[in-house]
Parts: C-alpha cells; sequence; structure tokens
C-alpha cells in the first residue's frame, strides 16, 4: 500500500472510532439521565415534556444548548407551576425530542409543531415565555394566535453580524455535516462547552445547581448538535423582517434582559425591540448575562404572572402588574450584585 493510501486508511480508522465512542458517549449520559416527562407524537415527530401545576396554562421554550430541564434548574418552572398549569417543552432534537432529517426546523416550523402539541394537550392560547433561541418560537407562536401573552428573556431581534455563526454552521451541512457531528465536532465541543457555558452566566458565576444538575453530554450527542447547528444557521434569517410583523401583535408582551449580557446585547436587541412594539413592557436587570431566568428567577415569574393577568387569565394568587396594553413601559430592576 502506498503511504497515500496508508494515511487515508489510517485516517477513515480513525475517524470510524471518534463515531463509535461519540455514539456511546451519548447513549451513556441518556442513560445516566433518562427522561423525567411525558411525550406526544406528532405527524411521527415525538415530542418531550415536562407538566405540573393547575390554572392558566404557561409554556416554556428554551434556548440553544440547554433543554426543558432548565426551566426547573432555574427554579421558574416550579415558581410558575404553584399559580399555573406549566409545560416546559424540549424543542425539536434538544434533550429528548426528535427532529427528523429532511427540515431545517425553523423558528417557524418549530412553532407550527408545537401549535399542534398546545392541540393534543388541550392548551388553549397560553403565555409563552421563551429564552434566546426560543424568543423567536414564542414570536412565531403569537403571530399565529396561538398565545394569550408572552414573556421573552435575552432575545435575538433583529439581523445583525454574528461571528459565532460560521464557526458551527458546518454540521448542518448536509453529508459533511454529518460525517462532523458524530466524529470531530462532538470531540471539539466537549472541549468548548464550559467556557460556553461560562459565557451563558457571565459576568456572574455558574449556579451550583447547573454544575450539578445539567448533563454536560447533551450538548454534544451528534443529534443535538445538528439542532444546534441548524439553529445558528437560520437565526439571522429567522428575525429578518420580526418587528415588522410583531409590531402588529397586541397581546401583553413583557422583554427582559440582562444589562451585562455577552451573548446578545440588550440595547441592540431588547431595548431596540422594546421600541418597536408598541405596548411592550421592557424590563432590564443590571449586573445580569445571558442566564437572566436564572438571575432572578422571582422576577421572572412576576412577569408571568402579570401578563398573564393583563391577558385577562389571572392566576390563583394575583401579582402587582407592571405596564399594561396600549402603554410603551420599560423598568430597570435592582441590581443583582
Amino acid at each position: 500500500m502506498s503511504r497515500a493510501g496508508k494515511i487515508l486508511a489510517a485516517s477513515a480508522a480513525a475517524l470510524a472510532a471518534a463515531a463509535l465512542y461519540n455514539t456511546y458517549r451519548a447513549r451513556k449520559v441518556e442513560r445516566e439521565h433518562p427522561p423525567s416527562g411525558q411525550f406526544v407524537t406528532i405527524d411521527g415527530v415525538r415530542i418531550h415534556y415536562l407538566e405540573a401545576g393547575k390554572g392558566p396554562p404557561v409554556v416554556l421554550v428554551h434556548g440553544n444548548v440547554v433543554t426543558a430541564e432548565d426551566w426547573v434548574m432555574s427554579g421558574v418552572f416550579d415558581r410558575i407551576a404553584r399559580n399555573h398549569r406549566v409545560i416546559a417543552i424540549d424543542r425539536p432534537g434538544f434533550g429528548y425530542s426528535d427532529r427528523p432529517q429532511g427540515s431545517v426546523w425553523t423558528a417557524a416550523q418549530q412553532a407550527d409543531l408545537l401549535e399542534q402539541v398546545f392541540h393534543r394537550l388541550g392548551i388553549d392560547r397560553p403565555i409563552v415565555v421563551g429564552h434566546s433561541w426560543g424568543t423567536l418560537v414564542a414570536l412565531e407562536i403569537a403571530l399565529r394566535d396561538a398565545a394569550s401573552g408572552l414573556v421573552l428573556l435575552g432575545g435575538y431581534y433583529g439581523p445583525s453580524v454574528r461571528a459565532d455563526v460560521p464557526l458551527v454552521a458546518a454540521p448542518a451541512v448536509p453529508v459533511l455535516g454529518d460525517v462532523l457531528r458524530f466524529t470531530v465536532s462532538p470531540l471539539i465541543g466537549a472541549a468548548l462547552l464550559p467556557l460556553n457555558i461560562k459565557a451563558m452566566f457571565a459576568p456572574l458565576e455558574v449556579p451550583d445547581r447547573f454544575k450539578r444538575e445539567f448533563p454536560h453530554g447533551f450538548p454534544v450527542r451528534p443529534s443535538q448538535i445538528r439542532a444546534e447547528s441548524q439553529d445558528a444557521v437560520t437565526m439571522v434569517p429567522g428575525v429578518i423582517g420580526m418587528a415588522d410583523r410583531a409590531r402588529d401583535l397586541r397581546v401583553p408582551m413583557t422583554i427582559m434582559a440582562g444589562t451585562k449580557d455577552r451573548i446578545v446585547d440588550h440595547e441592540g436587541h431588547a431595548e431596540w425591540f422594546h421600541d418597536q412594539i408598541p405596548g411592550s413592557d421592557l424590563q432590564l436587570v443590571p449586573g445580569a448575562g445571558h442566564m437572566v431566568h436564572y438571575a432572578v428567577p422571582d422576577q421572572v415569574a412576576d412577569a408571568i404572572d402579570a401578563v398573564s393577568e393583563r391577558a385577562g387569565v389571572p392566576p390563583q394568587v394575583t401579582r402587582h402588574v407592571m405596564g399594561g396594553i396600549g402603554r410603551h413601559t420599560a423598568h430597570v430592576l435592582p441590581d443583582i450584585r
């Protein structure tokens, strides 16, 4: 065999070994962190969700990297379950939800799927809470008149240059992406994950509960790498024209963001989007980063209750209303430091 042939054979063997290892590691982390919720199947797509509480429905939609359990670890899930029927959903490809091949699963497509989940679970126009990438899904749901109110946390709302997109785009490419996500991408992703998580919470420390309970192997499973990559690629196109479309929404909407967010600039997104949407309520959290629901879970729960009241579906325990439809209000919450 020629030298070139030996190199190719060795490379192929290395890739095969990496694929076997990454598949084994993905199955191992799933055994260690089995699904804690229930499943519903829509047109052959199995969706995993968590549910608790009674009262007016609230649906929680997570961002990239994490799963529905993110709302539990932050404390928001349990707080909302005191007064509401709360459902946290694994978006397609995350956690234990399917993400079939053949579609890039844009925010609009994910909203279509979740709207069908609502119908299957007997949920009628819930309050929808979205974090980060999940805010795009929440907005798309509202634009279908399938939400009675919105709470948007750390969202990306207007097109801008994202230097991180080219770095994570390769696994979304057909064929080549499949090879990468089973071989090289999980190894690189595992090495970079601690830095990514640190940036998500910065300038605050990563909470102890997150360190203990977050299944760090989930984001680097081949299946979830595909979902994360596709979401990154479709994020900028997904927000083009979003403000123009959302301007006509007439549901109560609260926009929250940390003033020290290192993932999404609050001035260029949260404040800008608030200025575009008549009647929206802006709440800024000084000192908080991208994971604002961990920094101020009580304030997030209060915002959800307030939106519920404004939507005409009061929770079992009423809370102070901040802002209202037809008024353009902004609040700066106390510094959390």
